[in-house]
């Protein structure tokens, strides 16, 4: 299993290609027929939305990690 830093910073990555492709995603379903344009993009949310899930799941899980390390932390 991957750290949770590469899993987050990956996450991140998807979303921000996701956000970032769609304009050229418009483009290139402009030739599909209306439905097939309306599954492409309810498929491509349902991808974004997955991954801003995991993403929210990754940052409280290394949240918790960080309140529940007994680590000593130096003094200021």
């Amino acid at each position: 299993m991957l750290p949770l830093n590469i899993q987050i910073d990956r996450t991140e990555r998807l979303l921000r290609r996701l956000e970032e492709d769609a304009p050229l995603m418009a483009v290139r379903i402009s030739q599909l027929a209306p439905e097939h344009q309306r599954a492409a993009k309810a498929h491509v949310a349902e991808l974004a939305a997955k991954a801003r899930a995991e993403l929210q799941k990754l940052i409280d899980e290394i949240s918790m990690w960080d309140s529940n390390d007994p680590t000593p932390q130096a003094a200021d």
